[in-house]
């Protein structure tokens, strides 16, 4: 009896102790190839954070690039919306109570890791931002911004032109957004082909949503410019419908006929919807049609287009029925939209994505990032079997894209929501990049970039910018 409950013993303690050592995602060597036969790994540089901008910078969410400046090199707007403070101080009812939201550019150079950082809106401006976009909307050559603020309203955000780093940016809140909802999405783009591009929102109802919300509709609007941007009198609204807690409204050609369509999610409906562009020259007119799934259900939170599969037709890839999925484009557009598999992150969310070829096989490769569900401010008490905050990218299985798909770990940290990516050749080698924010992670929220590394031997997955950040973790 003895010896049978000290072999027990022994094998309970070298199993504790294999569990112990087990390697965190980021520190496994890589297993990843390149095309060419080199490994791939990641190394995090980082652009803007709290150190870069002396303040409490927290809550990045919505990233987009262009050449705000005009100077040849791209630059970011990246939207940080405190979320940490308003989610424990604001109630439901309130909007636009100053919470330090912030709207900030980081000004590109020929070096990817000189950036020049400043505020371009914060405060209630600026209240709990979440998303931007970036278009010429008032026709100067310089493109402006507009943010989505989920503490709530839309913000039209003027660049003053060569002074566009020094000078202030003429603002207007769209008066018939001020106080109406919450706001989490934005996008700016010429749907009726007149020259003058339209603001795109979803109004999902609430900041933080209770039982009521989900049961009532409201609005995916449009909004028209016609004359100065800076005046309120200039913008309309056209509703396009209403919807349990809608959260995205997107330009897309979807059916490839040349026009952008509107692509909308639903959160409490879980479902999509494609509103077709039948619009003259002036004339905006649409015409909705259900996105009918076989297979699985999506909400529409983060989506990206892809032809995955060859075929001509558009696809939709993104967060569906616990893990990421793509969408086939049927040959009639009404027909169910069959879905297949791409992984998932269980127990970790499916957040932001992005397509590309990572690996330089001519396939689309797609990049995605997960949301931790811990505390914002702390490590706590989180274990490996939590949703924490993780990076990886599903490799395209070739062929039709409905073969198995292979996840490539990079980065799993017990805080970190990683909701946005954008790709790039930062550093100029002839690979892929991703440009990207992070937030639910205070005081390590910020704009980062992931240079990819290809070696001949196997390196770890991921090397990280800071001596000190959230503890990277093991895989569940």
């Amino acid at each position: 009896m003895r010896n049978i409950t000290c072999v027990g013993l022994c094998a309970m303690l070298l199993w504790a102790d294999v569990a112990v050592a087990q390697p965190t995602v980021g520190d496994t060597p890589t297993t990843a190839r390149a095309d060419d036969g080199s490994y791939i790994s990641w190394r995090e540089h980082i652009i803007d954070d709290p150190a870069t901008a002396g303040f409490n910078l927290s809550g990045s969410d919505g990233l987009v690039m262009a050449d705000i400046d005009g100077d040849g090199f791209d630059d970011i707007v990246s939207v940080h919306e405190s979320d940490s403070e308003y989610d424990s101080a604001v109630p439901d009812a309130s909007f636009d109570v100053g919470t330090d939201g912030h709207v900030r550019i980081a000004f590109g150079s020929a070096d990817p890791d000189v950036w020049t950082n400043i505020t371009l809106a914060e405060g209630a401006d600026a209240s709990a931002a979440e998303d931007a976009a970036i278009a010429d909307l008032n026709r100067d050559g310089y493109l402006d911004v507009v943010v989505a603020a989920e503490l709530a309203h839309l913000l039209y955000l003027q660049n003053p032109g060569p002074g566009a780093r020094t000078e202030p940016w003429p603002r207007l809140i769209l008066p018939m957004t001020k106080g109406r909802g919450s706001y989490i999405r934005v996008f700016v783009a010429d749907l009726d082909g007149d020259g003058v591009p339209e603001v795109t929102a979803a109004n999902k109802g609430a900041q933080r949503l209770g039982p009521a919300d989900f049961a009532r509709s409201t609005p995916v609007v449009i909004y028209t410019l016609n004359g100065d941007p800076l005046q309120g009198s200039s913008w309309s609204e056209v509703e396009l419908g209403r919807y349990s807690v809608p959260q995205n409204a997107e330009p897309v050609d979807l059916d490839g006929d040349g026009d952008l369509d509107l692509i909308v999610g639903s959160r409490g409906e879980n479902r999509l919807v494609f509103f077709e562009n039948t619009s003259r020259r002036g004339n905006l007119s649409f015409r909705e049609h259900a996105i009918g799934i076989n297979g699985a259900r999506a909400a529409g939170f983060n989506l990206e287009y892809a032809d995955l599969n060859d075929d001509g037709r558009l696809d939709i890839i993104g967060a569906a029925s616990g893990g990421l999925a793509w969408l086939e484009q049927p040959a009639q557009i009404d027909d169910a939209w069959n879905a297949h598999r791409i992984g998932t992150f269980a127990p970790d969310s499916m957040t932001g994505m992005e397509t590309a070829d990572i690996n330089g096989d001519g396939f689309l490769d797609v990049m995605a990032g997960s949301y931790s569900r811990g505390p914002r401010e702390g490590d706590g008490d989180v274990d490996v079997d939590d949703a924490l905050g993780r990076i990886g990218w599903f490799e395209h299985p070739g062929g039709d894209g409905t073969g198995a798909w292979t996840r490539h770990d990079v980065s799993r940290r017990k805080r970190g929501m990683y909701d946005k990516f954008i790709a790039r050749d930062a550093d100029g080698d002839g690979d892929i990049d991703f440009f990207g924010t992070r937030g639910n992670s205070a005081p390590y929220d910020g704009v980062y970039w992931l240079e990819q590394v290809r070696s001949t031997t196997p390196l770890a997955s991921f090397q990280r910018a800071r001596t000190e950040d959230s503890p990277e973790m093991p895989l569940p």
